[in-house]
């Protein structure tokens, strides 16, 4: 069976969604929306660096709602408007479009976030479902986590971290606006702010401890930044001295006053910078328990570095899951409910 599939955006993951669902032997591209008056009306495989494929992209989201599709793969920007997104969610499940999303990472798991029942009656509307990975939040901690904690006959701690250096991200709005690179001060991060961390990467604690069965008393946050102590040029722009080109945070389910499932960031633009902190390149799963478990993820890509590779592998977390989205009962997914999927009929 072939799914139809039309791509939302073309930012740094859907771009490379586009070409991956065209040459998907399961998959067909549907239909493309494009924010920018500049890639309307233009084929999508020009905009996503591939050969023209015969799909324009286009700014009508009625018309291309109203196009005969299995699903829609959501990756439109959504860092600074999070309820119209889940608003879009909603008007394409309710309307019969299954939907894959990348966009808003909360919604890893809904019930966290605080949006289930608002999506879960838009599926029962639509008879379809809704599911939200990528690589972190995603992968990268969820994915790799619960299934090694498959092997444990006791577990005590479980630690999931990021340990990147994202210099050659090209991505200043991300980068700058968002999380708060090249700011002054911690409190002119968005990211950083009271609640933003809690608020994306609480749903992977929280979906960790639903794998463990377990209650949590409360999710903390916890940060710090370092500062550059010259110039630093990267591929978003230039980290002026003196601002932040470092953060190191961390997202702590607490039960009975001690941090049990812990999400850990540690972001740099040098490798040299803060030696005190955790080293590494890439997601690290770190289990105290019976065994202890230590699980490292490298990527890299032959087409860029580990952030090009990072953006893909976001994207395709999503895009293998398409088959089991669409045919499973209508309703909200998450890691836990869909079976174990894999890059099925891909091998090359």
């Amino acid at each position: 069976m072939t799914y139809r599939v039309i791509q939302w955006a073309t930012g740094t993951v859907g771009v490379h969604a586009v070409p991956a669902i065209h040459h998907h032997p399961d998959l067909e591209l549907a239909g493309l929306w494009v924010h920018s008056d500049d890639k309307a009306g233009r084929d999508a495989g020009e905009i996503c660096g591939i050969e023209p494929i015969g799909v324009t992209a286009t700014q009508d989201a009625a018309a291309l709602l109203a196009v005969d599709a299995d699903c829609v793969s959501y990756m439109a920007h959504s860092d600074v408007r999070p309820a119209e997104v889940v608003d879009d969610l909603c008007e394409m499940l309710a309307g019969g479009k299954n939907v894959v999303n990348t966009s808003f990472v909360a919604l890893l798991n809904p019930r966290q976030a605080g949006f289930h029942d608002q999506l879960q009656a838009a599926c029962e509307e639509g008879g379809t479902s809704f599911y939200t990975s990528g690589i972190d939040p995603g992968y990268g901690n969820v994915g790799l986590a619960v299934h090694t904690l498959a092997l444990c006959k006791e577990v005590e701690r479980v630690r999931m971290m990021e340990i990147i250096n994202y210099a050659t991200w090209d991505n200043p709005p991300t980068l700058f606006d968002i999380m708060g690179f090249g700011k002054e001060a911690p409190r002119q991060s968005l990211l950083l702010s009271p609640g933003s961390t809690a608020m994306a990467w609480g749903p992977v604690v929280a979906t960790v401890a639903d794998a463990l069965g377990v209650e949590l008393d409360d999710i903390t946050e916890t940060h710090e930044v370092i500062r550059a102590d010259e110039d630093i040029e990267i591929a978003s722009g230039t980290i002026r001295a003196g601002t932040i080109s470092g953060m190191r945070f961390e997202i702590r389910g607490m039960i009975d006053g001690e941090p049990r499932i812990v999400v850990e960031h540690v972001t740099r633009m040098r490798d040299e910078d803060a030696p005190e902190w955790p080293q590494g390149d890439g997601y690290r799963i770190l289990i105290d328990g019976e065994p202890d478990l230590k699980v490292e993820l490298q990527l890299s890509s032959r087409q860029g570095d580990h952030n090009h590779a990072g953006c893909l592998a976001t994207a395709m977390h999503v895009i293998n899951a398409i088959p089991h989205v669409v045919d499973a009962a209508p309703g909200v997914l998450t890691q836990l409910d869909l079976p174990v999927y894999s890059a099925r009929h891909l091998m090359t």
